[in-house]
């Protein structure tokens, strides 16, 4: 396979990630931190250090606003609650594991 092809490929499933993240308003932040390590944040800052590495200048809220698809304290209103004490609880043992 040749690299644009490949590059189209990752663009491709890149973007059905961040659209399947969007609809999945009920998968919170910490419950992706806890299970796979990371959340739509993360997605957003590789993002953004994605566009550095290339010269382009992007703001923490312009690209959590890529990934997000709206600013993200107004996702945050909509569809994130306070994380309860056994997701923080749960959390802190997945930040022992991953830097254990």
């Amino acid at each position: 396979m040749d690299q644009p092809t490949q590059t189209e490929l990752e663009a491709a499933a890149f973007r059905r990630l961040v659209g399947h993240l969007r609809e999945r308003t009920d998968v919170q932040n910490i419950d992706l931190m806890i299970l796979a390590g990371f959340c739509r944040n993360c997605l957003a800052d590789w993002y953004r250090e994605a566009a550095e590495e290339k010269g382009i200048g992007i703001s923490k809220d312009a690209a959590r606003e890529e990934i997000y698809g709206e600013p993200f304290a107004q996702w945050k209103a909509k569809h994130q609650p306070e994380a309860t004490p056994e997701q923080l609880a749960a959390f802190a043992e997945a930040q022992k594991k991953s830097h254990g």
